[in-house]
């Protein structure tokens, strides 16, 4: 054990939009609650009770970071889970009145395959396309709405190349029509902790969440469901979460997601102030190194703080992820629910990337456990593994 976590330490680790490093202190506490909060938060006696008073406190601080209430706070084993349950419980309850759902040509695979999923099931998809920074228009995203329109679905931050989506400005045109306006979705798993989200002004109905994404423990995230929001249960049994979300809690878990979002409130600015200074240096380091570099993605300004994807023409993005390792980078080549598919990434092609540009991109990720060290080590990976890499260029691709 002592030998791996040696091991562990030499390591850059720039994969943090696949997961996130928890705060040992969360860690600590965590084990703390396993040994001494073991109660179903169902039962009614006295322990039962406390457990579930720990999980309201999770609710408030869950709420606290995006603005909402915390009867609104619906817990569940993550974003995938959360995602799944917005889509396929929104659309159930129009009790198949209403089939038609927009979305977008850059959405998560845990959003891309459910709707693939329903449109087996004879609900109509409408996806938006997106423009090369990886942008969806704000105004064809209303355009598409119909009659039977019940659902729209939109991504925050890109996962792979960190685009921020125009969800705020979607979510008051959506807010303006009415009770005849369509359910409104953002999966804001990247988002969480990056930009500042507050679910009022942005026009919301449902958000996905999740834990790990921002330091927390795996296997725990959130689904916010506006009061008065229609949705019925993805997963069914007890009563717990008010009878929507049935499965006995999570406790050490939520009580993990909960310590991560107080964390994550705390330090939200100063982190991105740091992140966006990382990032500039990380893509100029880059640039510099490998003229031909191609950055995916809006401007720094305009992009998430954490996120930097370029492609690597002429060298396989596999490749490319190997010989970091090898140097003592951890890096992917794209959405990490997706990266081990032998495919070139559907996120970049939809942008109008080339074949050439989506088979070599890589993905950096930075976290509030990033240092100024790790940017420079790994400029100085890429530099050199590109060095070695040249002579075999033109035969990788």
């Amino acid at each position: 054990m002592n030998a791996e976590k040696k091991e562990l330490k030499n390591y850059v680790y720039m994969d943090n939009a696949a997961t996130t490093k928890p705060y040992p202190e969360i860690v600590e506490y965590m084990s703390f609650v396993q040994e001494n909060f073991y109660w179903n938060p169902s039962a009614l006696y006295g322990f039962g009770v406390q457990s579930e008073r720990l999980i309201r406190r999770a609710r408030n601080s869950v709420a606290s970071l995006i603005g909402a209430h915390e009867d609104e706070i619906y817990f569940t084993s993550g974003g995938t889970e959360s995602n799944n349950w917005a889509l396929i419980g929104s659309i159930r309850a129009f009790d198949g009145k209403r089939k038609h759902i927009i979305t977008s040509s850059v959405e998560h695979p845990s959003v891309t395959a459910t709707t693939e999923y329903l449109k087996q099931a004879g609900f109509e998809i409408t996806v938006v396309p997106v423009d090369r920074q990886g942008f969806v228009d704000p105004q064809q995203v209303l355009d598409e709405i119909r009659s039977d329109t019940c659902l729209i679905s939109i991504i925050s931050v890109q996962n792979e190349v960190g685009t921020i989506e125009p969800c705020q400005e979607i979510g008051l045109c959506l807010s303006q029509m009415g009770p005849k306006a369509p359910i409104f979705h953002i999966d804001a798993v990247q988002g969480l902790g990056h930009v500042h989200i507050d679910v009022n002004k942005w026009g919301v109905d449902l958000m996905t969440l999740s834990s790990h994404k921002i330091h927390g423990p795996k296997g725990v995230g959130a689904l916010f469901i506006r009061k008065e929001t229609p949705i019925k249960p993805l997963i069914f049994g007890g009563d717990q979460e008010k009878g929507l979300r049935a499965g006995t809690e999570n406790l050490a878990g939520i009580c993990g997601f909960r310590m991560a979002c107080d964390m994550c409130k705390n330090d939200m600015d100063e982190t991105r102030d740091k992140l966006v200074k990382f990032k500039t240096k990380l893509v100029a380091g880059i640039t510099e190194a490998f003229p031909d570099a191609v950055l995916n993605g809006p401007d720094i300004h305009l992009s998430a703080p954490h996120i930097v994807n370029f492609s690597f023409p002429g060298f396989r993005g596999e490749t490319i992820l190997y010989g970091l390792e090898e140097r003592g980078v951890l890096v992917s080549t794209g959405s990490s629910c997706s990266s081990r598919k032998r495919e070139p990434s559907p996120i970049l092609l939809a942008m109008g990337k080339t074949q050439e540009e989506a088979w070599s991109a890589i993905r950096f990720s930075m976290s509030r456990f990033t240092t100024e060290k790790d940017v420079e080590a790994t400029v100085l990976a890429v530099e050199d593994c590109l060095k070695k890499l040249e002579p075999w260029r033109k035969k990788m691709i």
